[in-house]
C-alpha cells in the first residue's frame, strides 16, 4: 500500500489554474503496420479552477490522449502538463493525489463489492481509514442498497456510478469525466449531471468530454474544441456561439406552403416541414423588414419564431467547416 503523498505547500499557489497544458505533444512512434503518428501538436489550454470545462472534438481528435497523459497512462513527446500547479513529470504523485478520473470503458474487478472497490482505491491513494468517505460517496451516488453485492451483479449504469465514484475516493480537487454518459439511460443522465452540478457547488473543477453536444451545452461554463490534435477554440460557452451570426425566422403559415413564394426567392430561404425558413445575418439583417416583406405576400400567419445556433451548428463549423 503505498503512503499518502507529500505535497509540498511551496510547489504551488492559488492562483494556479485546475489544469494547465503548455506546448504539449505527443507522437506515438511508427510500427510495422503504421507510420508514426502525431496525437497533439503542442496544444495550450488552461483549465480555470472551479469551471465545469468542456472538452470536445470528433473521435481521434486527441482527447483521449491528453486525458491519459494527465492520468500517467501515456508518455508525452514534449511539453508541460501541470495539475493544480504540480508537474506531472517532476511532481508526479502530488499531481495525481490532485485528479480523479472517470474513465469511459467500464472496467474494474467484478469479485469486489462497492464498499470494498473504495476501500481498496482509498488505500491506493494512501487515505487513512479514519478519513475514507466510502458510505458517504456510495449514498451521494444511489448505492447504498448495492454496498455490499459483487459488482458483477451491476446494471452497466450502476457500474458507471461506481467509476465516479472511486474518482472521488481520495477527494480530488480536479475531476475529469471522459464520455461519462455514453450508454446510459436519460434518467440515470440526469441523476449523473445533478450530481456533477452539485461537486461543482462544493469547488470541484470538472472537467467534462462527451459526444452529447446537448450535455455539453447544459453544464458546460467554458468549452475547448480540439481538431486533429489541435485546439481551435478555447472560450466560453457564451462567447463560442455569439461566434454564429444566423439566426433562423421559422413562420408557420395557415395554409401549407409548397415552395417558398417567388418574391422571396432573393432570401435564404426554405420549405421545412410545412415551415417558411429564413436564414439571416444577425445585426445585418432586420427581422421587421424581413416581417413586412412577408406580409407584403399576403401571407396568412399562423405562428412564428426566432432559431438561434447551438453548440453543434458552432462544433461541425470549427470542426468540418460546415454548419
Amino acid at each position: 500500500m503505498q503512503d499518502k503523498p507529500t505535497i509540498a505547500p511551496a510547489a504551488r499557489s492559488d492562483a494556479d489554474p485546475a489544469v494547465e497544458l503548455i506546448g504539449l505533444s505527443k507522437t506515438y512512434a511508427a510500427s510495422k503496420k503504421a507510420p508514426a503518428k502525431t496525437a497533439l501538436h503542442g496544444i495550450d489550454l488552461v483549465v480555470p479552477r472551479g469551471s465545469i470545462f468542456g472538452l470536445l472534438g470528433p473521435n481521434g481528435a486527441g482527447k483521449s490522449t491528453a486525458i491519459n497523459i494527465l492520468a500517467g497512462l501515456v508518455n508525452k513527446t514534449s511539453g508541460t502538463a501541470r495539475i493544480m500547479g504540480y508537474d506531472i513529470e517532476t511532481q508526479t504523485r502530488a499531481a495525481r493525489a490532485s485528479i480523479g478520473i472517470v474513465p469511459q470503458e467500464i472496467a474494474m474487478d467484478v469479485f469486489f463489492t462497492p464498499f470494498q472497490a473504495l476501500e481498496l482505491q482509498a488505500g491506493y491513494y494512501g487515505v487513512p481509514k479514519s478519513e475514507r468517505r466510502s458510505e458517504e460517496i456510495l449514498a451521494a451516488l444511489g448505492l447504498s442498497d448495492k454496498r455490499d453485492a459483487y459488482v458483477r451483479q451491476l446494471s452497466g449504469g450502476m457500474k458507471r456510478r461506481l467509476l465516479i465514484a472511486k474518482a472521488l475516493v481520495h477527494n480530488p480537487p480536479v475531476l475529469i469525466l471522459d464520455e461519462p454518459t455514453a450508454g446510459v439511460d436519460i434518467e440515470l443522465r440526469r441523476q449523473l449531471w445533478a450530481y456533477v452540478r452539485e461537486l461543482h457547488a462544493r469547488g470541484t473543477t470538472v472537467i467534462l468530454t462527451t459526444h452529447y453536444l446537448e450535455e455539453a451545452e447544459a453544464l458546460c461554463d467554458r468549452i475547448a474544441i480540439i481538431h486533429e490534435g489541435r485546439i481551435v477554440a478555447n472560450e466560453s460557452k457564451d462567447s463560442l456561439l455569439s461566434r454564429m451570426d444566423k439566426r433562423m425566422l421559422v413562420i408557420t403559415p395557415v395554409d401549407e406552403l409548397a415552395t417558398v413564394p417567388e418574391s422571396l426567392s432573393d432570401l435564404d430561404a426554405q420549405i421545412e416541414d410545412g415551415n417558411l425558413v429564413i436564414t439571416y445575418q444577425k445585426g445585418t439583417d432586420s427581422v421587421t423588414a424581413l416581417m413586412n416583406r412577408v406580409k407584403d405576400v399576403g401571407l396568412s400567419i399562423d405562428d412564428l419564431r426566432t432559431d438561434q445556433p447551438d453548440l453543434e451548428d458552432v462544433f461541425l463549423q470549427l470542426t468540418y467547416g460546415s454548419g
